[in-house]
């Protein structure tokens, strides 16, 4: 049987702890002696091998499940430095990208000068704004917004509900009394 066994692990590729034989077909693997039976066997269910015990993942997925929802992200369970979770370099590029794509919009919608982007997209570059709103603020000081000479909107006259049923019943008499003239 110690054949039959370190024959069995071979093909299974386990231990020969691992390796279980069917104790109803103990008879059959006593007479096989070469491989292509023990084959066989395997195939027929009659030598098996002993599942590996692994760690459970049931813990691992709850977890990330948790994760997900925003959850066990909290500053104690941080490890390594803040620009290790996003690197300075990806930080600066998500800022400027931001800042570039906001100014690039205001001058399509030429709410600034030409001269004015050209100022403002040096100093972005240079690291002077920390965010659009900062960009935003810093035009609202310096006054650089470009005037537009917009027609004054007259504010729609609002007719309150009583006035539209008075409307409608005048209209209702006046239909009555086209149709008794005729």
């Amino acid at each position: 049987m110690k054949t039959q066994k370190r024959l069995a692990a071979q093909l299974l590729g386990v231990s020969q702890k691992k390796v279980v034989f069917d104790q109803q077909r103990l008879a059959d693997i006593k007479e096989s002696i070469t491989k292509t039976d023990i084959r066989r066997l395997i195939a027929d269910k009659a030598i098996t091998k002993r599942p590996t015990s692994e760690s459970s993942k049931s813990r691992a997925r709850k977890i990330k499940v948790q994760k997900s929802k925003g959850l066990r992200k909290g500053k104690g369970s941080r490890e390594g430095k803040r620009t290790a979770r996003l690197p300075r370099k990806e930080n600066w590029m998500n800022k400027i990208r931001s800042q570039r794509k906001f100014l690039s919009e205001l001058r399509t919608s030429s709410v600034i000068t030409n001269e004015t982007y050209r100022k403002l997209y040096l100093k972005a570059k240079g690291g002077f704004f920390r965010s659009t709103r900062h960009i935003k603020i810093y035009l609202d000081e310096h006054k650089l917004f470009v005037k537009q000479d917009k027609p004054e909107k007259k504010a729609p006259v609002k007719k309150t509900v009583k006035k539209k049923a008075a409307k409608k019943a005048v209209k209702k008499k006046a239909a009555k009394k086209k149709s008794e003239r005729k």
